[in-house]
């Protein structure tokens, strides 16, 4: 089954629509942006969903291997595992959303808000993870020159528990509502679990994971009407993803 992010919410009934449409994953943006929030709407968001993930029970898969002997598949592929812990615990999880920002705002941002993982989604290095004190979706960004034959090489084992590509369109770093080389995110989606984002509506979501096959989906723009959160879109795009889901699992899409 596909997961699902909605992202851009900026309040309490936000992130209780999404829950209710089926959601995985909930992001509220930290980063500059016209869905910029503050502190105090993360922690009412955080409270209309139960809390953190912190004041749940829960156990995590066997570790992975040691960075130093890492590969790039069994890495993601674990980071999957223990994402399912989660969210046998929690659903949907809460994901702060950065970019570009000091590390340390970023984590005492992230630790008041409550959220439960962290989204890097700017220009940070894979080692920026590693500083982060919570569970880390690392972003790499596809830009209009980028090949599916090289692109893999950008992606690094060790750093972020999962992985997400997103478009580069211009000044932007994601949330730009741009649809990239589906080609690129399927030559990675072949070898290592990852999110894809950039441009994803009701309308095309079902033909993305037709040709994509990502772990997840992420969404921001795609479910929103008049620069606000539309809950009938919400609720499309989340059944979108499982029509897709149940046509892959019956067989009835060639690849």
């Amino acid at each position: 089954m596909t997961l699902v992010k909605i992202c851009g919410n900026r309040t309490p009934e936000d992130v209780i629509a999404a829950a209710q449409a089926g959601a995985d994953f909930v992001g509220m943006i930290f980063a500059a942006s016209s869905r910029h929030i503050e502190i105090e709407d993360a922690q009412a968001m955080v409270r209309a969903l139960g809390g953190p993930l912190r004041a749940h029970e829960f156990t995590l898969p066997p570790p992975s291997f040691g960075r130093v002997r890492e590969e790039v598949g069994p890495w993601f592929h674990h980071g999957t595992q223990v994402v399912g812990a989660y969210l046998e615990a929690k659903r949907p999880l809460t994901v702060g959303v950065f970019a570009d920002q000091p590390i340390d705002e970023v984590n005492a941002i992230a630790e008041e808000a409550g959220v439960d993982l962290v989204q890097l989604s700017g220009d940070e290095t894979w080692e920026d993870c590693l500083l982060v004190t919570k569970q880390v979706i690392q972003v790499v960004h596809v830009g209009q020159v980028d090949s599916p034959s090289d692109f893999l090489d950008r992606v690094e084992p060790g750093f972020s528990l999962a992985l997400m590509l997103d478009a580069a369109h211009g000044q932007y770093r994601g949330g730009s509502g741009q649809v990239f080389d589906w080609d690129v995110a399927r030559g990675v989606s072949s070898r290592v679990p990852m999110m894809l984002a950039g441009g994803l509506t009701p309308q095309n979501v079902g033909d993305a994971i037709r040709r994509v096959r990502p772990w997840a989906v992420d969404t921001s723009s795609g479910t929103e009407s008049n620069g606000r959160k539309d809950y009938d879109r919400v609720r499309a795009f989340v059944e979108a993803v499982r029509t897709a889901d149940v046509a892959l699992a019956a067989g009835e899409v060639n690849e």
